[in-house]
């Protein structure tokens, strides 16, 4: 009986540091999809920065242009430099976003994985403790025989 309840220990202690393990991996997803989103913030924050000043030098070229034909040129130039910062910010943002892998990808897969091999492993029991059945069968009717 007692080595039953030590299988018992062994078992649950395996499932448990199995458990600990997938948490732990969970925890490190996280932290990265943490970090992740916060790259993704800040790319969108200079989106949105480089868009603003392309708003308002727009608005000042506008206001500005007046036929001194050298202001609106620079004027033109600056603005046409801000909204191409916008626009590649943007594209970052963008590229970063769709190029992301699906949240805990790879604590599903080992998950995945361990469930496999659980199953396996139960697949494989069940035929040796159907053989150690029928030795054990044929092992006392020989008994049985030969005390007969």
């Amino acid at each position: 009986m007692n080595g039953l309840f030590d299988s018992l220990r062994r078992l649950l202690a395996g499932l448990v540091a199995i458990a600990q393990t997938r948490l732990e991996l969970v925890t490190t997803e996280l932290a990265a999809e943490i970090q992740r989103a916060v790259g993704v913030l800040l790319w969108a924050a200079i989106a949105l920065f480089f868009g603003g000043l392309s708003v308002l030098m727009i608005a000042i070229t506008v206001v500005v242009a007046t036929p001194d034909e050298h202001r609106l040129l620079a004027a033109g130039l600056v603005c046409a430099t801000f909204v191409a910062g916008a626009i590649g910010a943007a594209l970052v943002v963008r590229r970063k976003i769709t190029e992301r892998p699906p949240l805990l990808s790879a604590s599903l897969g080992e998950l995945r994985k361990d469930r496999e091999a659980l199953e396996r492993g139960l697949a494989e029991v069940r035929p040796r403790r159907d053989a150690g059945v029928d030795a054990a069968g044929a092992g006392r009717g020989r008994g049985e025989d030969l005390g007969g």
